[in-house]
C-alpha cells in the first residue's frame, strides 16, 4: 500500500504540472533570445611565415608575404570575390566601350590616403605608369602589356585605359594596390625601390602602419591599426599585429606559447598537430594551381596519344585520390577539367571520370589494344606498343607522383618510363621546344581570377605559345578567341561552358588535382569565411567581418499560441 501511495502521489503532481504548462501555452507572450553581435575592439596576432621585404603591392610580386600586408594597406581600383567576378574597390563604377577597348572608371569620392589627402584619378595613371617602369622588379611580359596600354586622367575622379584591341580578362590587371602620387611622383622606379618609405607606407586600406616591431635592429613584425577615415565598411578589430617567422613550425610553436592568435600558413609538417588543438581552427582554399599530365599530340612517337580512347582509358586507370592522400596528405581537389573550380567560368556539369582499371582495360581493347600473348605486359596494336617517357620535375613529391601514375599504368599494361628534369628546363627547354612524349606539369594561374584559357588550348598557340600539348581544334578556338574579347559575361560563360565540354569528351591533356593552401586561426576570432584562392593574401578577402569582441543583445519575438475555443 505504501508503494502505491507514493505512486498516487506522483501521479497527481506530474498531472498538476502538466495542467499548469497547457494553462499557460493559451497566451501569446514574447519568447527572450539572447544574441551575440560583433563589435568594435580587440587585436588579432598572426604568425607571418615570411620575411618583410617591401610594404609596396608594385615591389610585393614575387614575395607573398609582403602581399599579405598590402592587402591591408592598399586598395585597387578593383578586387574579385570568392568566384572571381570583379567588385568595386576604389573604383565605384566603371563602364567598357561597345568595342572593348575602352574601361572608365570613377572613383569612389570618399577615397582618402592614410594621411588624409584624397585619392585622385592622378594616383591611379601614376601607379600604371610605374607599372611599365618596373624592368627586373616585375615579370617582362606584365611590364610588355601595360606598355601597349594608355592611361589617363579624364578629371579628377575618373580614369580612363584605352587597349589597342579588344581583351575581356583585363579587368584582371586592375588589383593591384594604387600608390599615392603625392609621396612617390618624384622618384623613378628605381629610386622607389630602394626607398626608406617602402617601411613608411601610406596607403589607403583598411589598415594602417602604426609601427614596426623591432628586436635589436632587426624588424620581427608590424603593428597596424584600424584606418579610423577608411571609405569602406570599417574592421571590427581595433589592431592587427604580423609577427614574422621562418617557417610554419615555428608560427605555430609561437602559437602554442600564446604569443600569436593565428598562423598564416599551415605546411605538411604541422598540420597533424594543427587538427588536434581544440582552440585552433583550420581553414583551407583551393590554390590557383592546375596539376595535370600534358600529352604531345602531334609527336609521331606516341602516335596512339592521338586516339580520344586511349587518352580517356589513360585518365579512368589513374587513381587520382590514392596521389591525394597519400602524397599531399588530402590535402588536394580531384581536378576534372581545365578551369579552376569554384571559378564563375567553371562548369560543375562536365563528366567526372572515376578511377576504374577493368574500365580503363576495356577502353584500350575497344581501341585495338591488346595482349599479343600470354607473356606481354605491355599492349599493342599493329605492333605499335603503349610505351612513353613521362617527364617530370626533379623533387621528390613529383617523383612520388610520377612513380604512384606509373605504377598505375602499369596495370593496364602500359609501360611508362620515367625522367627527372629541372623544373625550368622541363618548361623553358623540353615543352617549349616541343621535345617530350608526355610530361607532369603545374600550370600556375596565381594572380588571374579570369581563366581565360586562350594560352593553353588555342591553335596560335601551337608552334610558339604555351599550347604544349598541341591540341588542334578549330572549334576550341573560336570559343576561345570569341571568349577573349566578348564584354558580356552570360555569353562569356557560355562559351567556356562549352569548351569545357569539348575538353571533357577530347582529354587532350589529364587533368590531375587543385592544392589546397591551409592556415589557422584561434577559435577566439570570428566572423572569418573564405573561397578559392587566387594568391594567398585572399584569405584577408573579408578582413572587415572578423571580430574578437562581441555584446550579447536580448532579442524578443512573439510566437501565436493555438487556443481551443470552448
Amino acid at each position: 500500500m505504501r508503494k502505491l501511495r507514493w505512486q498516487l502521489i506522483i501521479i497527481f503532481l506530474t498531472g498538476l504540472v502538466v495542467g499548469v504548462l497547457l494553462l499557460s501555452d493559451t497566451t501569446t507572450g514574447p519568447i527572450q533570445i539572447f544574441e551575440s553581435q560583433p563589435t568594435g575592439g580587440g587585436i588579432y596576432k598572426e604568425g607571418l611565415v615570411g620575411t618583410l621585404q617591401r610594404m609596396n603591392p608594385l615591389l610585393s610580386y614575387y614575395n607573398n608575404a609582403d602581399q599579405d600586408l598590402c592587402r591591408l594597406l592598399y586598395n585597387g581600383l578593383i578586387k574579385f570575390d570568392a568566384r572571381g567576378m570583379p567588385v568595386k574597390d576604389l573604383a565605384a563604377s566603371w563602364g567598357i566601350s561597345m568595342d572593348g577597348t575602352i574601361y572608365n572608371f570613377a572613383l569612389n569620392p570618399d577615397a582618402k590616403w592614410h594621411d588624409g589627402q584624397p585619392v585622385i584619378a592622378e594616383d591611379v595613371v601614376f601607379t600604371y605608369t610605374m607599372l611599365k617602369q618596373g624592368t627586373g622588379y616585375l615579370p617582362d611580359d606584365l611590364i610588355s602589356f601595360w606598355q601597349k596600354i594608355e592611361v589617363r586622367a579624364l578629371d579628377t575622379q575618373t580614369v580612363q585605359f584605352v587597349l589597342e584591341e579588344a581583351f575581356a580578362p583585363f579587368l584582371d590587371y586592375l588589383s593591384v594596390g594604387i600608390l599615392p602620387r603625392h609621396i612617390w611622383g618624384s622618384m623613378s622606379f628605381s629610386e622607389m625601390a630602394e626607398s626608406k618609405m617602402n617601411i613608411q607606407p601610406v596607403g589607403s586600406g583598411p589598415f594602417r602602419l602604426a609601427e614596426l616591431i623591432q628586436d635589436g635592429g632587426n624588424i620581427t613584425g608590424v603593428r597596424l591599426e584600424n584606418n579610423p577615415i577608411y571609405f569602406e565598411t570599417k574592421p571590427f578589430l581595433d589592431e592587427i599585429q604580423l609577427i614574422y617567422f621562418q617557417d610554419s613550425v615555428l608560427a605555430f610553436q609561437a602559437y602554442q606559447q600564446g604569443v600569436v592568435d593565428g598562423i598564416s600558413y599551415v605546411a605538411d609538417s604541422v598540420l597533424p598537430s594543427v587538427l588536434i588543438e581544440p582552440n585552433l581552427s583550420l581553414y583551407s582554399a583551393r590554390l590557383p594551381i592546375q596539376s595535370m599530365v600534358l600529352l604531345n599530340l602531334d609527336n609521331s612517337a606516341v602516335g596512339f596519344f592521338q586516339d580520344t580512347t586511349v587518352r580517356r582509358a589513360l585518365l579512368t586507370g589513374l587513381n587520382r585520390s590514392k596521389i591525394v592522400n597519400n602524397f599531399l596528405n588530402g590535402q588536394a581537389l580531384v581536378a576534372h577539367g581545365p578551369v579552376l573550380s569554384g571559378n564563375w567560368a567553371y562548369y560543375s556539369g562536365i563528366p567526372q571520370v572515376e578511377y576504374d582499371a577493368y574500365k580503363a582495360i576495356e577502353l584500350l581493347k575497344s581501341a585495338g589494344y591488346v595482349l599479343a600473348n600470354e607473356q606481354d605486359q605491355v599492349r599493342s596494336k599493329e605492333g605499335n606498343t603503349l610505351n612513353f617517357t613521362l617527364l617530370y620535375p626533379d623533387d621528390d613529391l613529383h617523383r612520388n607522383i610520377a612513380e604512384s601514375i606509373q605504377q598505375d599504368w602499369a596495370l593496364i599494361n602500359v609501360l611508362v618510363n620515367l625522367e627527372a628534369v629541372p623544373y625550368s628546363d622541363l618548361i623553358n627547354s623540353r615543352l617549349q621546344e616541343r621535345n617530350y612524349e608526355a610530361a607532369l606539369v603545374d600550370l600556375n594561374l596565381s594572380n588571374s581570377a579570369d581563366p581565360d584559357p586562350y594560352p593553353f588550348w588555342d591553335q596560335t598557340q601551337i608552334s610558339s605559345g604555351q599550347n604544349y600539348s598541341q591540341w588542334n581544334n578549330r572549334v576550341i578556338s573560336q570559343y576561345l578567341e570569341s571568349a577573349r574579347v566578348e564584354t558580356d559575361q552570360a555569353e562569356r560563360e557560355r562559351l567556356y561552358r562549352n569548351f569545357q565540354v569539348v575538353f571533357a569528351d577530347e582529354l587532350p591533356a589529364l587533368p590531375l588535382y587543385n592544392p589546397v593552401y591551409n592556415f589557422a586561426v584561434s577559435s577566439k576570432v570570428k566572423g572569418i569565411s573564405v573561397g578559392p584562392l587566387y594568391r594567398t593574401s585572399d584569405r584577408f578577402q573579408n578582413i572587415q567581418s572578423w571580430y574578437v569582441v562581441s555584446r550579447t543583445t536580448l532579442n524578443e519575438q512573439f510566437q501565436e499560441k493555438n487556443q481551443t475555443d470552448e
